[in-house]
């Protein structure tokens, strides 16, 4: 009896059910697979792009430089050339950072080029007209970049308005008070040199194999580096990237995503005083007019350097890249004698070429 009820099925009709099942598996595998195979390497393409934001814009970088190469001749991979390119997105790298920051939270600052420039002027009149310490005028000016980024984060947090409409409507506030707390006058480099050099110390540089890198440089690059690690290895990073994703999903998780989003802006405000301590040393001096459109630079940075404008999506070495791509096509179109009309088309084309793509990976990737 044990032997009756515990055989289960006959022998011949396992063998039979195996050999249909085998047959079946066959036929259906190699249609699946065949299927497959027509897809594959798209969906790869796809998914490849989807998980290296980065992957992109590194391509464009490295065929910019390989066709100036053959385009400007042997001037352009000169290291002094390339070593220039570096120097000429310092700025719009740094202000691309705090960018990058907002627009993973589905935002965007229209106002990080004034915030830039007040800060500078902070720091300059602080330091040449008001005889405050470097260091205390330099702390100062970084505390007014804070402040400017909470007073963002504040009517967008607590007053639920849209970022594009708060940051247009603070970028006019913020550059009126830049032009009424400098009297519209310029801080000329020697004062600065005389009374406070430590405003001018990011412009010091040294020469290495021919090219000339700049502290400002070295300064840029340390703040992508901790940034990255920021939201690549803490808590917050994740907290940034969960909250531009799906906010509500967040929110359910049990994160608090205002308060997220207030250290954000808080944070780039920081980064925008940071860029003015740069620009000080970039250009010696202290301008009221210099540097307040830079708002748009930073939003073409981090745009080709593949960060979606839908939030949730991006990285802050691509934003690098993407400076990079502008600067090497600007300096390389420069030395091919091309007009700077054409130069800013050429920008311009690389921005759609890089949100139509953002919206072919989201597309595969939904």
């Amino acid at each position: 009896m044990t032997e009756h009820t515990n055989q289960g099925t006959p022998p011949n009709r396992q063998h039979g059910a195996t050999d249909h099942e085998r047959v079946t598996d066959s036929v259906g595998g190699s249609i699946a697979m065949r299927s497959d195979e027509v897809l594959d390497w798209p969906r790869r393409i796809h998914r490849f792009f989807h998980a290296n934001p980065t992957a992109a814009p590194a391509i464009v970088l490295i065929a910019a430089v390989l066709a100036f190469s053959l385009i400007a001749g042997e001037r352009f991979l000169t290291p002094f050339n390339l070593s220039l390119v570096l120097q000429q997105v310092t700025i719009i790298g740094a202000l691309g950072v705090g960018q990058t920051l907002i627009i993973m939270t589905m935002g965007i600052d229209l106002s990080v080029g004034a915030i830039m420039v007040l800060s500078s002027v902070v720091m300059g009149r602080l330091a040449v007209d008001f005889g405050l310490p470097p260091s205390m005028a330099l702390l100062l000016g970084l505390f007014c970049g804070a402040v400017c980024g909470a007073i963002n984060g504040t009517l967008v947090t607590k007053i639920k308005l849209p970022p594009f409409i708060v940051t247009l409507g603070t970028w006019n506030i913020f550059f009126s008070l830049n032009l009424w707390y400098s009297n519209s006058q310029t801080i000329r480099s020697q004062d600065i040199e005389a009374v406070a050099p430590l405003l001018q110390w990011a412009g010091n540089s040294f020469s290495v194999f021919g090219a000339r890198i700049t502290f400002g440089s070295l300064m840029m690059i340390a703040l992508v580096g901790l940034v990255w690690y920021a939201l690549n290895w803490t808590a917050w990073g994740r907290h940034v990237y969960a909250t531009g994703d799906d906010k509500d999903a967040a929110e359910l998780a049990g994160i608090r995503t205002q308060r997220v989003l207030m250290s954000v802006y808080i944070v780039a405000g920081v980064i925008c005083g940071l860029a003015a301590w740069l620009m000080i040393g970039r250009i010696g001096s202290v301008s009221p007019q210099v540097g307040t459109m830079s708002n748009l630079d930073s939003i073409t940075a981090v745009v080709i350097g593949g960060t979606s404008l839908f939030g949730g999506r991006g990285s802050i070495v691509g934003t690098l890249i993407g400076a990079l791509v502008v600067g090497i096509f600007r300096n390389g179109l420069a030395l091919a004698g091309v007009d700077v009309l054409w130069q800013e088309f050429t920008v311009g084309l690389l921005i759609l070429v890089a949100v139509g793509i953002d919206q072919w990976i989201r597309r595969a990737s939904a």
